[in-house]
């Protein structure tokens, strides 16, 4: 734009010139949109440092999730997942009103920072990069220590209800399709979840066709796109977070065997933390703004203590013994399969690290094992025992078998 106002000046000493000199200042104006426009994109490529600061001025908006009253269940089975994401998902079930979704969008500000290749659509790590560009015909070699990296935010993509198959696995960009006649490939929910949290409210309600979708890319960890002449394949490994009303529909059987832990949720009856939620939720809403900043070392401390348990779990170790209960716990339940012992495997590791252990006992079993096995057992119409109380009860012979063999 100051470019052309210097070209008018220029002509101006002509008084035949005259209009184009008005004109200029029109062009440049006309010109501004365009230029605005144009210059849009580069929010996306902006520094680590701009895209940090973007992600925490937007994250402000969510409440913060160390200033959610109760729901310590829900809460910890979100931070084994960021622990360690293969414990494989978390399933909220319970009243309305009780802050399911509200946690679950809060779970961003507290999340760790990870690395990603510049400007990667599929937020891949450097070896995930070079492993597949490598591998395209025509593609020279790269040579992983030239790749360019940043530090991104973790990401929580929300999927809606309503979304169709091509918004969630991705499609034809028809915009670039039309400008310019080429075929590429635009990335769809899948994509912006790699590496991230995959957030469905109300997933008893999800249509059965982007269920099966949800349990391909599940059990395979890649999403594969085959139509319109376009074949694609991405990484697309998330932690699979579902909310619902169980009073609204049950799940599928397969879908919710995919989900590693199960969080039950309840209305609080405590009188003072009923007050105590009001008054928080209050002070919120009055200044955003500032209830973030009066939690923010909070938020930090925990942060930094998911960060040393991601470090710590490593080195975390079981005995057989405990291995053992585990395993006799799940034949006495009755539970299908072995993801069972699998899941309590690596949600007691990812607590023990959580604590700064180092090494899991059967007291740490014991915390997790109803977050585990909850969901797995198998349903019986004339059982009147809870589901909980009937894994605690299993749990305690369990336990006293292993201190009589003792």
């Amino acid at each position: 734009m100051t470019q052309t106002v210097k070209a008018a000046k220029k002509t101006s000493s002509s008084k035949a010139a005259a209009p184009a000199k008005a004109a200029a200042p029109a062009k440049a104006k006309a010109a501004a949109p365009s230029k605005a426009k144009a210059t849009a994109p580069a929010k996306v490529t902006a520094t680590p440092e701009a895209k940090k600061a973007s992600s925490k001025k937007k994250s402000a908006m969510a409440f913060p999730f160390t200033a959610i009253v109760g729901q310590e269940e829900m809460k910890l089975s979100l931070i084994l997942n960021i622990i360690d994401p293969r414990i494989g998902g978390v399933l909220v079930m319970g009243h309305r009103g009780t802050g399911k979704s509200t946690t679950v969008r809060a779970l961003a500000e507290v999340l760790p920072l990870i690395p990603r290749v510049k400007d990667d659509i599929y937020n891949r790590t450097v070896e995930q990069y070079v492993e597949a560009e490598s591998g395209k015909k025509g593609t020279p070699a790269i040579n992983p220590e030239e790749v360019k990296t940043e530090m991104i935010p973790v990401p929580v993509v929300d999927l809606p209800l309503g979304a169709t198959e091509d918004r969630v696995c991705g499609t034809i960009d028809i915009e670039k399709a039309l400008t310019s006649g080429v075929k590429a490939f635009e990335p769809g929910l899948l994509a912006q979840s790699n590496r991230g949290f995959l957030y469905i409210d109300e997933v008893n309600l999800l249509d059965d066709h982007l269920v099966d979708v949800l349990l391909d890319v599940a059990a395979s960890g890649k999403n594969v796109v085959e139509r319109e002449g376009i074949s694609i394949r991405h990484p697309a490994r998330f932690v699979l977070v579902g909310s619902g009303n169980p009073e609204e529909g049950e799940l599928r059987p397969q879908l919710l065997d995919r989900f590693g832990l199960h969080a039950r949720i309840i209305t609080i009856n405590d009188v003072a933390k009923r007050v105590e939620i009001v008054k928080r939720r209050r002070e919120y809403d009055e200044d955003p703004e500032s209830y973030v900043k009066k939690v923010t070392r909070d938020q930090q401390k925990l942060q930094k203590k998911i960060v040393a348990a991601q470090d710590l779990l490593p080195q975390v170790t079981m005995d057989d013994k405990v291995l053992t209960d585990i395993a006799r716990l799940c034949m006495n339940l009755g539970i299908d399969g072995h993801r069972g012992e699998l899941t309590i495997t690596r949600t007691a590791h990812a607590y023990a690290a959580y604590l700064g252990k180092t090494t899991v006992t059967m007291a740490h079993v014991k915390e997790v094992a109803g977050l585990c096995l909850r969901h797995r057992l198998r349903k019986d119409p004339l059982e009147t025992v809870d589901a909980g109380e009937k894994i605690e009860r299993e749990l305690a012979k369990v336990l006293g078998e292993g201190e009589a063999a003792a």
